[in-house]
């Protein structure tokens, strides 16, 4: 009860943010904008949906026969769905580690899965901030926009760097964990069966990276154009609003944005990505553009997968729990 509390607090506050901000002209920015652009930005979504279960797909390599192309989609839209509304994201290896579980396919493979489609999206964004700085170089960007490139090259350097100091010390760190759950009086028995357990994940975590370089050449590929596709719905927005905005500071307002979504541990960074965009994006476009540009961005790219979202995560994880807890009652 304390999550939905908590989620519906959030979207409450997200919501409040672009009211506020465009005051009395947030609704006529919004009854001009073209209905059949919106309609291409909701396609955009359900494509890099398609995009995210095709990455599933050939991550799982020979062990995908076991799932089917529809309930792939339903994975996807269910794992995105939990990610969205636990704090920090954190429901979503949870689920789609529940819900490959019931095809046969372990947590281990499940979770390294996850961990590889997260690593290809820090190679992406490390991508494009070289390719960015590149640009920067040899065109001239206003001073708000080299902060924000400054500020995101250094959030994605630290976090790289954990990521690799974590590899590279990963033996290290299963000691310490080893010994904090000695210290917190964990039984012999129960820290061998998570030493097995991590074990097992990091044996996955290698088999997945061995899979074929055209394959992960393919991954990468799908992982850019997804990111190209979501990167692009508040350029699209902002420009259907009839303000000109580059391709380049829009990403950097959607890349911080969601950071200090994710910082910030609401469900979904709600509150918080409206916040940053909002001081991010107002100097640039004015504020009642900014507000209406980002509820629709946020609509398309948060409250879209949610509401789409919502039902498949009941079909799939919920409703089977329920039938079983009723079994068991009965």
């Amino acid at each position: 009860m304390n999550r939905w509390l908590l989620l519906g607090l959030a979207l409450l506050g997200a919501a409040l943010v672009p009211a506020l901000l465009g005051g009395s002209e947030l609704l006529p920015k919004l009854s001009r904008f073209d209905p059949q652009l919106l309609m291409t930005l909701v396609g955009m979504i359900l494509l890099c949906w398609v995009i995210n279960a095709c990455r599933m797909r050939l991550l799982l390599g020979d062990q995908a026969a076991r799932v089917s192309r529809v309930r792939t989609l339903g994975v996807v839209m269910a794992t995105e769905f939990a990610i969205c509304t636990t704090p920090g994201g954190g429901g979503g290896p949870l689920t789609l580690m529940a819900l490959l579980a019931r095809e046969g396919i372990s947590a281990a493979r499940s979770g390294a899965v996850f961990a590889m489609d997260q690593l290809n999206d820090l190679v992406f964004f490390f991508c494009a901030m070289l390719a960015i700085a590149g640009y920067a170089l040899f065109h001239s960007l206003g001073r708000s926009q080299e902060s924000m490139l400054l500020g995101s090259a250094a959030l994605l350097c630290a976090v790289l760097a954990g990521v690799v100091m974590l590899l590279r010390y990963r033996r290290k760190v299963m000691r310490l964990n080893g010994r904090l759950l000695q210290r917190l009086g964990t039984s012999a028995p129960r820290k061998r069966r998570w030493a097995r357990k991590l074990l097992r994940f990091v044996q996955a975590l290698a088999q997945t990276w061995q899979l074929p370089k055209r394959t992960l050449f393919l991954v990468f590929s799908l992982t850019c154009v997804h990111w190209g596709l979501r990167f692009s719905v508040l350029y699209l927005v902002v420009r259907g609003l009839g303000v000109e905005l580059a391709w380049i500071p829009s990403f950097l307002v959607q890349m911080l944005s969601l950071s200090a979504g994710q910082f910030s541990m609401m469900p979904g960074g709600a509150g918080a990505a409206e916040l940053t965009s909002a001081s991010l994006l107002t100097p640039m476009v004015g504020s009642s553009t900014a507000a209406a540009a980002i509820l629709i961005w946020r609509a398309i790219t948060y409250y879209l997968y949610l509401l789409a979202g919502g039902p498949v995560f009941v079909c799939l994880l919920a409703r089977p729990l329920l039938e079983r807890w009723r079994r068991q009652v009965g």
